[in-house]
């Protein structure tokens, strides 16, 4: 579990020799990155045993919930937050851990389609009772009604960097 404490002393040291810096906000920016840091070392560590990392498993996950097991590049990398060389790259050991597929459009040699293959679906239907433990772990802490009011401000929050 990390500590929060020092990360706020800090800020509070900022503070004093910078008066105008903005404590509240700071301190839920480095909130939000300090969880981050503690659900992907802990969906590392769930992962890890199914031979994927957390960025493997975002992109297992995004082609999982589509409606077909598929999408294109971009909208694959748009999806998991992730850069398009870095989505080159994590595709490519899918495809060679058979877990997904990439087919070409024969309108448009440019188009390419990531689909989970059968066994990316038997992987993922073997994790999801570990991710869904995990989930409800991580949350433990806070009522289904914080939850909800949680999302609703991050999603405010989020769409603040849009404007």
């Amino acid at each position: 579990m990390s500590d929060f404490a020092p990360t706020e002393a800090r800020l509070d040291v900022t503070r004093a020799k910078y008066p105008g810096f903005p404590r509240e906000p700071a301190v839920l920016v480095r909130l939000i990155k300090h969880i981050y840091k503690e659900v992907h070392d802990e969906a590392n560590a769930v992962t890890k045993p199914f031979g994927l990392n957390h960025p493997e498993y975002n992109i297992l996950m995004m082609l999982y919930g589509s409606p077909d097991s598929a999408m294109n590049p971009s909208q694959l990398a748009e999806a998991a937050g992730e850069k398009s060389a870095n989505i080159t790259r994590l595709t490519t050991q899918l495809c060679d851990k058979g877990y997904i597929v990439r087919t070409g459009s024969d309108e448009d040699r440019r188009k390419v389609t990531l689909t989970l293959t059968p066994e990316g679906l038997e992987l993922i239907e073997s994790f999801l009772p570990d991710i869904v433990t995990l989930l409800h772990r991580q949350t433990r802490n806070l009522q289904p009604s914080e939850q909800a009011l949680l999302e609703g401000l991050l999603k405010k929050m989020l769409a603040g960097f849009g404007e």
